[in-house]
């Protein structure tokens, strides 16, 4: 036999590092893992530590507080009632068997993590027992990420992603640290295809990658890029790939296989992104390690690494979606009956056909609108999220949405809210306007938009219960994902991640951001949603976002408003405060990139944010210029009133008209 070149053997963990190396890295993803799972555990278990004071929106009230303190009360009062529900929500019978359900899912991710890692380290002979001997010895500030009021300034791209990935996750001691920085890429490269040969590639997969490079001292740029190659790889050398027959095969050898049969389900949408047949299983490897070449892994190294997603068309589609992030049309039937116009548009290429195979990623985000003026405003959000990942809008319930936008729009426009505003600064006790103390000029022009935000506000209920519908039905693949969301957007986000707790769909959300969101603030909810984010849970709020607080009025403000202050005494939460780039709700969908941008968030389009910031700052100056023209103006707010809801209907009848006249013009 010829001997293998360069490119084919390449570099595999065994040439990369020593046998002592080999141990260390078997060390290293022990005590990361382990760190991991005590995050899982911690982030359903209450917080310690009594809420600093000052911290969040004090004034509002919380579940099983009072509004105002009485007379002669003392403080260790409130402290014990806070002890005590703390106590009643821990000891809930489902909020502890979700814990053990978290718990289980991660042991077993984790132990074929190990078990691949011995395989490809020791060889298959040799049992990997240092799971349970690890001694997790980590550098300082262990146990910070992941939670905390913690507000990174700097964009986390390039070299600048550094500190921010250091602070979010930070690295865990070891002596492969001393490498060269070369080696530690291919150390990084190799670790990303040992996981992706456990034929998905779920968020705690992705966190543990993170980890990985924080520990290395790698830029996450790296990984990034690396990911988009990957993928680029796969789904090359998967067009040489035999679907036909691979199905037939591995069929009948599989019945039981829950992703396998994902993936016969999904063999049309592997058709999709190019498996047309052709080349034999042994010269799989070889178009693997050619498109590899990249990562400075070989033909051999690569394949071996990737395992049986190296020799399997199927199992590539089912990974990238089976269906390219839409949905088939028996799908849209059945989420029609709850939900309407439910759909992922793309932001690169058509919407509506699939993604190129080029514009395909190992990761994919989500970002989901709270209300909309114009059918625009479903996608322009999001357009300042970077390339690194898949990038999808959430099209749901365009009707509700463009009433509501309108609605909000007219309100703030309004003589009545100009006057209403002052007032309310003026106050001295936010916690007043939550106990119907608002202004009556406001409450005269409150109908033409209470009823649209309660409408909205139900379907997005639904809404999130389809998205999680969707997610735990692979309609993404087996790929993290990552939701963004802002006001209703964000609710959206809530209710996907309660009904993802619920059905105990772990795994599948790498990070959660939620802007202004209009939900409970009280820990229980959010412990729930904490076990199914394995990542970044983000609570982005404002207190100066009185519409928020005017909308929410009539629902349970007992238990705080998560878009108005801080989520307390559940570990595992950012909690940021945007109050001084946030001067009102309907400022949100202009201030997406500049929020993720503030939180370090690590995939951002710097020029699409700078965009964003320049057409916020003209729409100032108009309104302003608006405000100015209308104190000139007596108006009576039941005039405006009337006046207010004969324009709403025009402008909602106008969106809907002109989806009309798309989908007119799509048949």
């Amino acid at each position: 036999m010829a001997p293998q070149n360069d490119q084919e053997k390449g570099s595999d963990l065994a040439s990369i590092l020593g046998p002592g190396e080999r141990g260390e890295l078997t060390l290293l993803i022990a005590n990361i893992t382990e760190i991991m799972r005590t995050q899982v555990s911690d982030g359903m278990s209450a917080a310690t530590a009594a809420p600093a004071s000052g911290r969040g929106n004090p004034s509002l009230p919380k579940d099983g507080e009072k509004t105002e303190t009485e007379p002669g009360e003392e403080e260790e009062g409130g402290e014990k009632t806070l002890r005590e529900r703390r106590e009643r929500e821990l000891s809930v019978p489902r909020m502890s068997e979700m814990k053990g359900d978290a718990e289980g899912f991660f042991d077993e991710w984790r132990e074929g993590v190990m078990r691949r890692l011995g395989e490809v380290v020791n060889g298959e002979k040799e049992e990997v027992e240092i799971v349970k001997e690890a001694d997790v010895a980590t550098t300082e500030g262990e146990g910070e990420g992941l939670g905390g009021k913690k507000v990174l300034t700097k964009n986390t791209n390039m070299e600048e992603a550094d500190d921010a990935l250091l602070n979010l996750y930070p690295p865990t001691s070891t002596s492969l640290y001393s490498l060269q920085k070369d080696k530690r890429i291919l150390l990084l490269n190799a670790m990303l295809l040992l996981l992706l040969s456990l034929e998905r590639y779920i968020a705690h997969s992705r966190v543990l990658l993170l980890h990985i490079s924080s520990s290395l001292h790698l830029p996450l740029h790296i990984l990034a890029e690396h990911e988009v190659k990957v993928a680029q790889g796969l789904l090359e050398a998967a067009k040489q790939m035999s679907g036909k027959d691979e199905k037939e095969k591995r069929g009948d050898e599989n019945k039981n296989s829950r992703r396998w049969k994902v993936g016969l389900a999904g063999v049309a949408g592997a058709a999709v992104i190019g498996i047309t047949g052709g080349l034999a299983a042994p010269l799989v490897a070889g178009a693997i390690g050619t498109i590899m070449g990249g990562l400075g892994l070989g033909a051999t190294a690569a394949a071996g690494l990737l395992g049986t997603l190296a020799e399997s068309g199927v199992i590539v589609g089912a990974l990238f979606g089976a269906y390219g992030g839409r949905m088939t049309g028996q799908m849209m039937d059945q989420y029609a009956k709850e939900v309407e116009d439910f759909a992922f548009l793309p932001l690169k290429g058509s919407k509506y056909h699939e993604p190129k195979p080029e514009d395909r990623r190992l990761r994919v985000s989500i970002g989901i609108s709270g209300w909309i003026t114009s059918r625009e405003d479903i996608v322009n959000p999001w357009r300042a999220l970077g390339h690194k990942s898949e990038v999808f809008a959430l099209r749901w319930e365009l009707e509700a949405l463009a009433k509501l936008g309108t609605s909000l729009e007219s309100v703030i426009k309004s003589a009545a809210w100009g006057v209403a505003r002052k007032e309310i600064i003026s106050r001295t006790i936010f916690a007043s306007l939550m106990t119907a103390l608002w202004p009556i000029s406001l409450l005269k022009v409150s109908k033409v938009v209470d009823n649209p935000f309660s409408v909205a506000k139900s379907r997005a209920e639904k809404a999130g219960v389809v998205l999680a519908d969707a997610l735990i039905n692979k309609a993404q693949g087996e790929r993290p994902v990552t939701l963004i969301g802002y006001s209703l957007g964000a609710r959206v986000i809530y209710s996907c991640l309660m009904s993802l707790a619920e059905r105990r769909a772990f795994g599948l959300v790498e990070s959660a951001v939620l802007i202004g969101a209009p939900a409970p603030s009280d820990a229980a909810p959010w412990r729930a949603m904490r076990s199914v984010v394995a990542g970044r849970l983000v609570n982005v709020y404002s207190e100066n976002d009185y519409i928020l607080a005017f909308l929410y009025r009539t629902s349970s403000i007992q238990y705080g408003v998560a878009g108005l202050q801080e989520i307390e005494d559940v570990r595992g939460i950012e909690n940021v405060d945007v109050s001084d780039m946030v001067s009102g709700h309907l400022r949100l969908q202009y201030l997406v990139g500049s929020i993720l941008e503030k939180i370090g968030f690590e995939d951002i389009d710097v020029d699409e944010v700078q965009r964003e910031e320049e057409t916020l700052a003209l729409m100032e100056e108009e309104e302003k210029k608006e405000e100015e023209n209308k104190e000139e103006d007596d108006i009576k707010p039941e005039d405006e009133a009337e006046k207010m809801e004969k324009d709403v209907k025009k402008k909602t009848n106008q969106t809907l008209m002109q989806k009309a006249a798309e989908k007119l013009h799509l048949g």
